[in-house]
Order: C-alpha cells, then structure tokens, then sequence
C-alpha cells in the first residue's frame, strides 16, 4: 500500500471521506483548506486522511476513512501513523483528532496512535449535523478532543 498527496487535477474521494463525516458541505469546507492523503492498493484507493492547518505549529487530522471492505487490515492505523509523520516532517509541534463519543473503535485507535483526550465540545454533532448521527447503537452528540505533541 502506497500513501500520497492527493493531485490538484484528482477528485476528492468523497464517498470515502463522507464514510468519516457525513456532510458533504462540512467535508467540502474543509478539504478546500486543508491536505488530503490516499491510500492506494493495488491502484484502488482503499482510504483517505486530510489535515488541516488550525493554529501556529497545529494541524488537525479532520477525516480518517478506510473503505468498508477493508476494514480491519490495519489500514486506519497505517493511515493517522503517516498523518503524525507528515505533520512532524511539515514542523508541527502538535496534532489534534476530534471525533465522535459514539465512534469506540477510532478512540481506540487514536489512543493507540499516542494520542490522548484533553476534553470534549458538548452536543458538538447536534449544534453542526441537521441529521442524528447514531453509531455502535449510540447516538453520536459528543465530539471528543484528543492531542499529541510531536
């Protein structure tokens, strides 16, 4: 598997990025502003991460998407591993994820990634998504805040 910058002439994998965040609008805001990264499998793009520069030496990992059929190949660790690594060569001093209470498996992952909780934005997904967000049988409101010095 090969991870590289997305080409200006490329489209968005959108169907990949919306698997993460389910506004098209939000993702489109933020692509627009930030750097996206694909994962490529035998010529197939297999995931997606995008970040974002948000304050002076800070980026934001905003979207980690691995295809369905994929999951559980380690490909979404392999994934915010390479985004920590970018952000460390591009001279961040720190990286932040933000996602939702509902999402255990990407605490999970973050946390063994090295990152760790440093708050959460209350009713966060129902102030920013008309839609109720429900995932492993929980509804999603929370947006959990999570950071790494590199």
């Amino acid at each position: 598997m090969i991870i590289r910058k997305r080409k200006p002439d490329e489209n968005y994998p959108m169907e990949l990025l919306l698997l993460a965040d389910p506004s098209e609008e939000i993702v489109k805001e933020y692509v627009s502003r930030g750097e996206c990264f694909v994962a490529e499998l035998e010529k197939k793009t297999v995931g997606v991460y995008v970040l974002l520069p948000t304050r002076p030496e800070t980026v934001e990992l905003v979207n980690v998407a691995v295809a369905e059929k994929m999951h559980g190949k380690g490909i979404g660790k392999q994934l915010v591993m390479d985004a920590i690594k970018v952000a460390r060569e591009r001279g961040y001093k720190t990286i932040e994820v933000g996602t939702g209470n509902s999402g255990v498996g990407q605490l999970a992952l973050y946390q063994k990634c090295g990152f760790r909780i440093v708050g959460v934005d209350l009713d966060f997904f129902i102030r920013h998504y008309p839609d109720e967000i429900f995932e492993n049988g929980i509804q999603c409101r929370d947006m959990i805040r999570m950071s790494q010095e590199l």
